[in-house]
């Protein structure tokens, strides 16, 4: 039997920590707790190692750009994935989380479900064995793609989408020039959101095509097919 992948949750907000273990249990992970910088050294050492971090910056003992910073040091914890959960929002907090080796950043308050997307898609690109910076930015004519730190740019200026968008977007860049049906991209991006419907991936897609403007057109209606992203720019 195959053990589920361990999540360890950094947070010192009760009623957070406890949504948050709530929905990552839901949805198949083995949850680890702590509440203190300290703890949360201590619990990201222990065996089964995470599987991947979520670390609050605002912690009572020390600052998360500290813990990560050891954790980074660490050669046991070093290789983990850590994502940043944090109220601050500037783009300098974005910025020295990065450099210390984090490899995502959600500002609160956030969308469960987005953080959960958001996960998994840093669990795939740990997986697929690239290092941060071969998996970090993405250019394809017009199109510039920062997938660590979810940022996207069209001809040059930068364009904000929601994380679910950006998974979407994440999902089409990686299967350039191959069908992916509405049934194929509603389980790769909605996942076990049973709530969620065909007519929902129309709408999601259409909204993404709106805002990359000129860049939209490299998504490709199939009819009664679903979408293709293409695989040259200049096609």
């Amino acid at each position: 039997m195959t053990m589920p992948d361990t999540v360890l949750l950094v947070e010192d907000e009760a009623d957070l920590l406890e949504t948050m273990a709530y929905n990552f249990e839901r949805e198949g992970f083995a949850v680890r707790t702590a509440a203190t910088g300290a703890g949360g050294l201590e619990a990201a050492r222990k065996e089964p190692l995470p599987a991947v971090i979520l670390l609050d910056l605002m912690l009572p003992d020390r600052p998360g750009t500290e813990v990560c910073r050891m954790l980074r040091q660490d050669p046991v914890t070093r290789e983990i994935p850590i994502v940043m959960v944090t109220a601050k929002g500037h783009e300098i907090d974005r910025i020295v989380g990065f450099e210390l080796g984090a490899d995502d950043y959600v500002a609160k308050p956030f969308s469960v479900r987005e953080l959960l997307l958001r996960v998994r898609a840093v669990l795939r690109r740990a997986r697929s064995g690239m290092a941060p910076s071969d998996a970090r930015r993405i250019e394809f004519g017009q199109l510039a793609v920062d997938l660590a730190g979810h940022r996207v740019w069209v001809a040059g200026e930068e364009v904000q989408l929601t994380a679910l968008e950006f998974r979407l977007l994440e999902t089409f860049l990686s299967r350039r020039g191959r069908v992916q049906t509405r049934e194929m991209l509603l389980q790769e991006v909605w996942g076990s959101d049973i709530t969620v419907t065909i007519r929902t991936v129309d709408t999601h897609v259409k909204r993404l095509r709106g805002k990359l403007g000129a860049a939209g057109d490299y998504v490709e209606t199939l009819r009664g097919v679903g979408y293709r992203f293409r695989d040259r720019a200049d096609e």
